[in-house]
């Protein structure tokens, strides 16, 4: 099964770039939350930030990014 689309969200960053960039080689979708997808965006990586998904909002001040039935729906 090829993977399609990676949600990354981190609060340690150290190689998440790396990561990335690999997924971004295989074609990989990658979406992302806020500190995690200026990272990557600043790393010259393709990224398309979670908040940009319709009918989504932040929670608890932005520290549930996550947490929605569309991430989760793909989780599953």
């Amino acid at each position: 099964m090829k993977i399609a689309r990676a949600l990354i969200s981190v609060s340690n960053k150290t190689g998440i770039a790396a990561f990335a960039r690999a997924l971004e080689r295989y074609g990989v979708d990658i979406i992302s939350t806020g500190g995690t997808a200026e990272l990557l965006k600043k790393e010259k990586i393709l990224v398309r930030e979670i908040s940009t998904f319709p009918a989504f909002r932040e929670v608890l001040e932005g520290r549930n990014k996550t947490l929605h039935q569309p991430a989760h729906g793909g989780c599953l």
